[in-house]
């Protein structure tokens, strides 16, 4: 890989934007796919997103945009894939172009439905990227404070170091401040797991929960995650680090967070479907309690914050009763 490599986003949503947004700050040219045309036209005659963050923006010179995959895909060394996880394998049935000798960057906070599998396993099992090749983007940091230019930490975590300090530095500015990690596995599986304790949080303030019971939920859903984590990739990590710890709190707390918005509108009385439609953004922790809870049959860590959002969500139990039974397992 050259010293100076072509890096390109895959995603036209908050997430992805926010990434090009960072990666600008750094590199001369940034390569950006996006599935809209309509999104893509804009973007080159008004100069921002026009569907996310549409208060950045860009120098058109400094993007190479494209609704063809294979396109963006064939001009790049590293790929940073920043799509909801529902959408991932739909959009690389789209590829004739190879991943072969790519780098692959994870900024995805979900399980692939179809797999059942973090990103970076599923692109090591399916397309044989070694997962010296295969890296995460993980927080605390949300879009919607990086397009404000606010103070904001990042984790970049692969195995390869070289390759984590790299993607690090074209991330990193005065309002981003970044940090390695070689915990590809743990750090994926928190940043998919928090979403589904932000649904919780959301279902609490909706049930009419405060500061007090939230507080408790969230001393609880970390040492949850540890064992959930643990079971599935025993390592050496400290799960109060701000990739596993700082995410969590964010997430459950924020009001940028998609989940915790989903969540609480679950506990106002919307109906799953209904909430779904209500919002204009994926809230990836409803797919990841599906396959957190499949994954964990099998895994059996004691996770009871996890077993009650599934009852909810996919089971049609009322969130009332079944935050009462989960208030008297918490402590």
């Amino acid at each position: 890989m050259s010293t100076t490599p072509n890096i390109a986003v895959i995603g036209g949503g908050s997430w992805a934007t926010a990434i090009v947004k960072m990666l600008t700050e750094n590199i001369e040219k940034v390569h950006w796919y996006m599935r809209s045309v309509y999104a893509v036209e804009h973007l080159k005659r008004h100069e921002h997103n026009p569907n996310y963050l549409s208060d950045v923006e860009f120098d058109i010179n400094q993007l190479h945009l494209s609704n063809d995959i294979n396109e963006i895909v064939s001009a790049a060394d590293i790929l940073i894939f920043a799509i909801p996880s529902a959408f991932l394998k739909s959009e690389l049935d789209n590829l004739t172009q190879s991943l072969e000798g790519k780098t692959i960057f994870s900024a995805i906070k979900g399980i692939v439905p179809e797999s059942s599998l973090i990103v970076g396993e599923h692109f090591n099992k399916f397309y044989n990227i070694d997962f010296e090749n295969i890296g995460v983007i993980t927080g605390p940091c949300h879009a919607e404070e990086v397009a404000l230019e606010r103070l904001s930490y990042l984790t970049i975590a692969c195995s390869d170091e070289e390759k984590a300090k790299m993607l690090a530095g074209f991330l990193s500015s005065e309002y981003i401040k970044t940090k390695t990690s070689d915990d590809i596995v743990g750090t994926e599986y928190a940043a998919v797991l928090k979403n589904i304790y932000a649904i919780a949080a959301g279902i609490a303030h909706g049930l009419g929960y405060g500061d007090n019971f939230q507080s408790v939920l969230m001393s609880n859903a970390i040492r949850e995650m540890k064992k959930f984590i643990k079971k599935v990739h025993k390592m050496k990590r400290n799960i109060n680090d701000s990739a596993y710890l700082g995410d969590l709190l964010v997430t459950g707390y924020s009001v940028f967070s998609r989940n915790r918005m989903f969540g609480n509108m679950i506990g106002k009385g919307y109906t799953v479907k209904s909430a779904q439609m209500e919002m204009s953004m994926i809230a990836e922790g409803y797919y990841a309690t599906d396959s957190a809870y499949k994954i964990n049959k099998e895994r059996k860590a004691k996770t009871p914050i996890i077993n009650a959002v599934y009852a909810i969500l996919y089971e049609g139990k009322n969130p009332k009763k079944t935050f009462k039974k989960l208030a008297d397992k918490l402590d």
